[in-house]
């Protein structure tokens, strides 16, 4: 199976052009995807830089074959009365058990500007390896504290995952009470708005018992530093380049793990992509 996750921008490049297709060839080039995943998917906000319209929409006409999910954090209505939505899309060409959308915690800090955050969840039926959760996700950047909330919360959604895999509610054929698929295989992704030294990276690491979630990077490139995702090629928050995009895995998917990597190239928006491959 092989994953891109991407934070879009809401597709805008560093040239001020707003073009989900330039983010879809730029996943493509980066792999035969099976799974794509992607933050800052707008919908509404035509006051962003480059006016973006209907992303969701536009993404899921560019990927035929693929079904798209759309997980908004925020949800409101302009002025206008125009529905707005920003938040996160999970596109995949394999079968689908379920879909969840999970509301992050967003503690009050006042002393910086904030926005609602959430966790897209996609279980997945992947040829070679049986079920297995996609969630990706997008952090605070600006709250220190709400990010570290935010990363307990991506924790206990992972022992939660893995205590029902491990005790199933009562088998039902009742309509919605229906036996669910339930798995502690995951891989979590997305923009984390921190680096590797983090305590938020520390806090989604914390111990889950056998189905810890681990940092990919350093299960292939060792004590390689994680290739830079953010300000590679956009100084606007900052002249250090970072890794703040990442993938994690469950530890029973560690040893299936055969390549994860970043594009330090493109320049379709101020975050670079990363792909990681599975193998049976």
């Amino acid at each position: 199976m092989k994953l891109v996750t991407w934070n879009t921008q809401w597709c805008c490049g560093l040239d001020g052009t707003v073009s989900p297709q330039r983010i879809v060839e730029g996943a493509r080039a980066l792999a035969d995807f099976d799974v794509l995943c992607l933050q800052e998917v707008s919908q509404g906000f035509d006051g962003l830089r480059g006016a973006p319209g209907d992303q969701p929409a536009q993404l899921a006409t560019l990927l035929p074959g693929f079904r798209c999910f759309y997980g908004a954090a925020t949800d409101e209505f302009g002025s206008d009365g125009k529905r707005q939505r920003f938040g996160n899309l999970v596109a995949t060409r394999l079968p689908v058990a379920r879909v969840q959308h999970h509301a992050l915690p967003w503690p009050a800090d006042p002393s910086v500007e904030s926005m609602p955050r959430m966790c897209s969840v996609v279980t997945l039926r992947a040829p070679g390896l049986g079920d297995l959760r996609v969630m990706t996700t997008h952090l605070e950047y600006y709250s220190a504290s709400q990010r570290l909330a935010q990363a307990r919360a991506l924790h206990a959604l992972h022992e939660e995952a893995c205590a029902l895999a491990a005790a199933p509610p009562k088998p039902s054929d009742e309509g919605a009470f229906r036996a669910k698929v339930h798995t502690p295989h995951a891989v979590l992704c997305g923009d984390f708005n921190a680096t590797a030294d983090d305590p938020a990276i520390a806090a989604i690491e914390a111990s889950a018992g056998a189905h810890t979630l681990r940092d990919a990077w350093p299960l292939l490139h060792g004590g390689t530093p994680h290739a830079p995702t953010f300000r590679v090629f956009d100084h606007t928050y900052g002249d250090r380049a970072a890794a703040f995009d990442f993938v994690f895995v469950s530890a029973g998917l560690a040893q299936r793990l055969r390549r994860i990597e970043v594009d330090t190239r493109t320049q379709a928006s101020d975050h670079q992509p990363v792909v990681v491959e599975l193998g049976a």
